[in-house]
């Protein structure tokens, strides 16, 4: 405890140091104008023209979000293919940085999502059934869970149990309405949106009121309620306050979004823990501990079991999951997971970077296209199966138009427009590399396949799965206007900055000196 509060101060006082200097030296992180170490231009000068820089700042994790420190690791089976599916071949890669949520969404997150569509749109409830998750998930021929069809997305004593019965495409939605109202929220907050929108909105302000973060940015005329910040911060060419804010502002979050399947296994192992980073000392670097490819997301080593010096925790669950045949959650008097269905989001232990249930309680859609063999075919670095390449529709007018949700309109880009770029051709890149030269790939969907290109990846096992399928390295899929009752979601967030955080160095920065060629020595500056 004591060295996590000395690194702390520490921090603290690196952080504060470098902002000194840099006010001393007349930089961007200084109270006065800076100046353009390209064009010898003012900043923030109105006889310059006012261009402003704001302070360098990195994205915070949004509501419910935790930091993962990106780097690489082996992705695929750290255990036999007992399946043999051959979907899920080990390869090393590489994923940057990036923030996801602590724990899977919850039916409380969901019902809020419910409940401000009902009350904005409430002259279209289309909106609102398209968005209901199918609790019908939960009935079987041979089983009594008529309950749980009722009960269990609306009763309070399943407010922090994990939604359940929700598409690929209603959490794709869900991630969409969700960075909405967090942008919605700082911009009213900073007075860049008129006090009392937020309330004006769940009137029934329908598409034509509604906030979303696509359409401010591309058209700001369309949004209603701007504001008049009380710090005019921000300013036009002529000097007068501006009250639209930009992304390069640094006000507006990144964005929600389903992980990539790379960044999802990749959190799920946790490996930070047992490769330990020197945030203290920067002088040091990791160990690069690469020997102990744990099979679980609790573990730190190949056997999976977890303990503490006094062994408390030897023999107890660690994840919730169906032990065999029958047993889903023990013996009464003595139940080992203490979950007969779905459990608390913040059940059990997190892993090393805080992440709760990444191996049981439900299985989670990620963004990816399923295909067998793509670990293999895609790239070794931010790996990714799914690009779909679009752009803002705009009329013949030339103006940008809402669709039914208040979101831009978008249309697919010609391949004719991007015939003669050199890192991609075609705008639908779901089936490059699959299979035959021309990537024209038909795989038959309910005939001799059940893969296409709506399939989705779900990773992680859940409360119905058996041991095999909890080790993050197991990959499985659903069309993704399907949903069940084992298959829940969470989200993440694109975080821009240096790999190991905010306040870290970005890259090895070494002593300056001037080099000596006569000599060949380095002398200090």
């Amino acid at each position: 405890m004591q060295k996590l509060f000395s690194g702390k101060n520490l921090m603290i006082l690196v952080v504060a140091a470098i902002s000194l200097t840099a006010c001393k030296k007349g930089s961007i992180f200084g109270k006065k104008s800076s100046k353009s170490s390209a064009t010898g231009w003012n900043y923030d000068d109105k006889n310059m023209g006012n261009f402003h820089v704001a302070k360098v700042k990195y994205p915070k994790a949004g509501p419910g979000l935790v930091f993962v420190q990106g780097g690489s690791f082996v992705m695929g089976a750290k255990d036999e293919d007992v399946m043999g599916d051959w979907n899920n071949v080990p390869r090393r890669i590489t994923v940057p940085s990036f923030f996801i949520d602590e724990t899977e969404v919850a039916n409380v997150h969901y019902r809020e999502y419910l409940y401000w569509l009902e009350n904005t749109f409430s002259n279209d409830t289309s909106i609102l059934r398209r968005a209901l998750p199918d609790t019908l998930v939960w009935r079987e021929e041979l089983a009594y869970n008529e309950p749980y069809v009722e009960y269990y997305f609306r009763y309070p004593s399943y407010n922090y149990y994990p939604v359940v019965g929700v598409s690929w495409q209603q959490a794709h939605d869900f991630c969409i309405w969700r960075t909405d109202r967090v942008n919605e929220l700082n911009l009213e907050k900073g007075g860049y949106l008129k006090k009392g929108t937020i309330k004006k909105e769940m009137k029934g302000a329908g598409a034509d009121g509604s906030f979303n973060t696509e359409t401010y940015l591309m058209s700001p005329d369309l949004i209603q309620g701007k504001g008049k910040p009380k710090k005019a911060t921000l300013k036009d060419a002529n000097g007068k306050a501006r009250s639209t804010v930009r992304m390069e502002d640094g006000i507006l979050n990144m964005g929600y979004r389903l992980p990539t399947e790379a960044e999802w296994e990749y959190a799920a192992y946790g490996m930070l823990s047992q490769n330990p980073s020197p945030r203290v000392k920067e002088s040091k670097t990791g160990e690069e501990l690469f020997s102990n490819q744990q099979i679980y997301s609790w573990s730190n080593n190949p056997n999976g079991l977890r303990d503490n010096r006094r062994g408390s925790w030897q023999g107890k669950f660690l994840a919730n999951f169906k032990r065999g045949g029958g047993d889903n959650m023990g013996v009464a008097g003595g139940l080992n997971d203490r979950a007969a269905i779905p459990g608390n989001v913040k059940s059990f232990y997190p892993n090393a970077f805080g992440l709760y249930n990444m191996s049981g309680n439900v299985s989670e859609w990620v963004g990816d296209v399923y295909r067998p063999m793509t670990p293999t075919d895609g790239q070794d670095f931010n790996y990714f199966r799914g690009n779909k390449f679009q752009k803002f529709y705009k009329n013949s007018s030339g103006a940008f138009e809402r669709d039914s949700m208040g979101r831009l309109k978008k249309v697919d880009i010609s391949d004719e427009e991007v015939k003669n770029r050199n890192n991609y051709q075609h705008n639908n890149v779901i089936n490059y590399l699959d299979g035959d030269t021309a990537s024209g790939v038909y795989y038959g969907y309910g005939v001799s396949s059940l893969i296409s290109d709506k399939s989705r990846v779900i990773k992680g096992g859940s409360w119905n799965d058996r041991p095999y399928w909890l080790s993050p390295g197991t990959r499985r899929f659903m069309e993704e206007d399907q949903s069940a009752s084992t298959v829940g979601f969470r989200c993440a967030q694109t975080y821009l900055g240096p790999p190991e955080g905010p306040g870290f160095k970005e890259g090895n920065n070494f002593a300056k000196r001037k080099q000596n060629p006569a000599k060949g020595k380095g002398k200090k500056k």
